[in-house]
């Protein structure tokens, strides 16, 4: 898994074009490889998955049970309105109407990296996201730590 870092802001254009930042594009290992581009499940963004993760998390979902109902469901919903998308040779993505009007992207974005996807966000939106005070986020990361097993021996 390539992890990658970072949160950085653009404009998109009257096409739906926005241009990677350059810092994303240096982490990235292969930007000739595609991507695929889908609507997130929590919130309200879209997520920019390189071609190789993408085809490892669909390597690990095609091991689900397709006849159970419920599982069904979710791949179709999983599934819904993903597109592949390239980089243009001057570094631009273009982001198809449906998924600029899932998003609610208008002219400012942010690109927000999540260990191996990014996330696109309209800026106001992602202001909302991400506006929680410090005591709230203190007690999420006990919650959400508090059994989480960690590989570095307790060094933080």
């Amino acid at each position: 898994m390539n992890i990658i870092i970072g949160t950085h802001e653009c404009k998109a254009d009257a096409k739906g074009r926005l241009l990677l930042p350059s810092p994303f594009k240096k982490q990235l290992p292969d930007l000739q490889g595609g991507f695929v581009l889908k609507r997130a499940i929590y919130t309200q963004c879209l997520e920019l998955w390189p071609m190789a993760e993408w085809n490892i998390m669909m390597k690990d979902l095609s091991q689900m049970n397709r006849f159970d109902p419920e599982t069904n469901k979710f791949l179709t919903l999983f599934m819904a309105g993903i597109k592949t998308i390239d980089i243009d040779d001057i570094g631009r993505i273009l982001i198809p109407k449906d998924l600029i009007a899932f998003a609610k992207i208008d002219k400012e974005v942010v690109f927000h990296a999540k260990l191996n996807i990014i996330e696109i966000y309209d800026k106001a939106v992602y202001e909302k996201e991400t506006n929680i005070s410090p005591d709230d986020f203190a007690k999420m990361t006990q919650n959400v730590m508090k059994n989480f097993k960690s590989t570095n021996n307790g060094v933080s």
